[in-house]
């Protein structure tokens, strides 16, 4: 079958050699472009056809046949390529021809499949190049090298988080087949009780009042309380499960103590690849005990002198650990994108407006799997019940639309400040729900003001009987 599938892209191969080529419809912004359709075993590439007798050919994905991929594009004197974003076949090739010195463009495959007869590979890398030598292709966004490593370490530490916490899930289980009901009075297993207890258990330790003496202080369930629920069924099988899941939790916990030290690592070279900042690191906010899965290292220090004095950890919901996850996605160079309408649009937080015949068909936010997005709803979710001036605006509009569209609402006002601060026109100090409040209902009144000015009204304070607006009073009385 595979064998068959190869003949076939060899036969279209050799009919797209004898097509004559067709008039361009299109201005040529950019001659010197190439398309590149990538796959698990080759890759089309396609060139003009005036660089070569044969502008198509495929190219196995082993690295020598790369380095020749990339050694027949500057033969051809290309200077700008296209590549599909499909899967993480494209990024070896990426790499590579990054560091021979050419420009490439990553898309998103979601932007060119919707033409009918353009779906094989030979017609796709076709249809690249012709469509990044018109300037029709988006680039997709990838911040510098230098934090692409630290994102993908970042990355592969919340991955090693959700393998723990599957981990914690199955101990669980384990430990209520056994009718060991620790989950009753305990409300972190991972805690300094829970640990102790599981690994008595694991021990040999069957007597609930023993187990129940590792109660640490800060445990709101008595002695009593926690015996009452260790008095279970321990059977071998379960007991198996519990061991080797116990096993495996302290692994990642060990594999997630090294990613932290990776991580450490790599931000102080990012930091001594900067000048020293001007302006000093402000005293951290205060904020609630931190979480158990935040990076047990110092990253203000480095990430403000990688941000060049910006300090994202002042904002409301956003601590150091949130901090160095929206730097590793988005970078900090906040030029890439041409002002901050367009970098919320590119979070999909914005409203998506849909509009036919001047009407607003649909104004719901695209769904993205961004993570800097999911970085700021999560901390948009902690200011809910807070005395914050971010706080208060999520309950207004909560009030009024509900909680996602809040939650949406606010994530995009953090989205707002991120930008300004990273661009160094705004240090954020928090105003207060009060403040906010007063402001907004500042705003209200000067809309009234407004509307009742065009109907030749006035307005009067009932509480104190003021005259809010004097050039109408005359009318009011």
């Amino acid at each position: 079958m595979k064998d068959h599938r190869i003949a076939g892209r060899r036969r279209q191969l050799s009919q797209k050699r004898h097509r004559h080529p067709g008039p361009a419809l299109l201005e040529r912004i950019q001659p010197d472009a190439a398309g590149i359709d990538c796959g698990a075993t080759s890759h089309f590439v396609a060139v003009p056809r005036d660089r070569d007798p044969q502008p198509v050919r495929e190219f196995r994905t082993f690295t020598a046949d790369l380095q020749r991929l990339a050694e027949w594009l500057v033969q051809c004197r290309i200077k700008t390529v296209a590549l599909e974003s499909t899967g993480v076949y494209w990024l070896p090739v990426y790499e590579i021809l990054e560091a021979r010195g050419l420009e490439v463009v990553l898309v998103n495959a979601r932007d060119m499949h919707h033409v009918r007869g353009r779906k094989s590979d030979v017609s796709d890398c076709e249809w690249l190049q012709e469509l990044h030598s018109v300037g029709l292709l988006r680039p997709s966004f990838r911040p510098a090298a230098a934090i692409v490593a630290l994102r993908s370490y970042v990355r592969h530490r919340q991955t090693l988080i959700e393998t723990a916490a599957t981990c914690i899930h199955r101990m669980q289980k384990a430990l209520t087949q056994m009718n060991l009901q620790l989950h009753h009075v305990l409300s972190d297993l991972t805690g300094v009780t829970g640990m102790a207890i599981v690994r008595d258990i694991l021990a040999g330790v069957r007597d609930p009042r023993a187990l129940a003496a590792h109660r640490y202080g800060g445990c709101k369930a008595s002695e009593q309380e926690i015996a009452a629920a260790l008095t279970g069924n321990y059977r071998p099988e379960y007991l198996f499960v519990l061991r080797q899941n116990f096993a495996a939790f302290e692994f990642q916990q060990r594999q997630i103590a090294d990613c932290d030290q990776a991580i450490e690592t790599q931000l102080a070279s990012l930091a001594d690849s900067r000048p020293p900042s001007s302006a000093e690191l402000p005293a951290a906010r205060p904020r609630a005990k931190p979480s158990k899965n935040e990076p047990r290292v110092e990253l203000r220090a480095p990430l403000h002198r990688i941000t060049g004095g910006a300090d994202l950890s002042q904002l409301d919901g956003i601590g150091p650990y949130g901090a160095l996850q929206l730097i590793a996605e988005i970078g900090t160079d906040m030029s890439r994108w041409r002002t901050e309408k367009h970098f919320t649009a590119w979070l999909t937080l914005a409203p998506n407006n849909k509009i036919s015949g001047g009407r607003l068909l649909s104004s719901r936010t695209q769904p993205s799997a961004s993570r800097a997005a999911a970085v700021l709803r999560r901390a948009a979710m902690s200011l809910t019940r807070s005395a914050t001036a971010l706080g208060a605006y999520y309950r207004r509009v909560a009030y009024r639309l509900g909680r996602p569209k809040a939650i949406t609402a606010t994530a995009r006002k953090l989205a707002l400040l991120v930008y300004r601060v990273l661009r160094g026109d705004l240090v954020y100090r928090d105003p207060g729900a009060a403040a906010y409040l007063q402001h907004h209902q500042a705003r209200l009144i000067k809309g009234l003001r407004r509307r009742a000015q065009e109907l030749g009204l006035g307005l009067i304070n009932l509480a104190t009987g003021e005259v809010l607006d004097h050039a109408t009073a005359a009318t009011v009385s």
